[in-house]
């Protein structure tokens, strides 16, 4: 019985660990895939890609796949970490960027329903997307 290949020749993805967090993981490993070819061209080439995978999600939702569901999603964002290094973005920061985005535009939804006299969950969604769409404009 003959041994697996890959214990005869390391593979271009030794040294990732699998201890880090997820995003930082998939950024390593299509960066170590790159250098070894395995990328795509251009930018537009992934978000080709990343619609793919948008359509997989929504044909297993409508498929009522819950459990196929995760491993679509995980798919469409290991597809936005490898756009984010194409375009030479760190995925970490700006995830991160986009987290304190939402919070403050969040806490600007509460603070004017608050001097409304109201809490978000006393509000309609369509309520709460008006000052959304209001603190966009901020």
């Amino acid at each position: 019985m003959s041994a697996p290949l890959r214990d005869f020749q390391p593979s271009a993805l030794e040294g990732v660990s699998k201890h880090v967090p997820a995003l930082l993981e998939a950024y390593q490993l299509t960066r170590k895939a790159a250098q070894v070819g395995f990328d795509w061209e251009k930018p537009e080439d992934v978000l080709v890609k990343l619609d793919e995978e948008v359509g997989e999600v929504r044909k297993e939702l409508a498929a009522g796949e819950t459990g196929r569901v995760e491993e679509e999603l995980g798919d469409l964002l290991f597809v936005v970490v490898n756009l984010a290094r194409k375009l030479k973005v760190d995925p970490e920061v700006a995830l991160r960027r986009a987290n304190r985005k939402f919070v403050e535009r969040f806490r600007r939804i509460e603070s004017e329903l608050a001097r409304q006299g109201k809490r978000p969950e006393d509000s309609t969604l369509e309520e709460m997307d008006a000052l959304w769409e209001r603190a966009k404009q901020k």
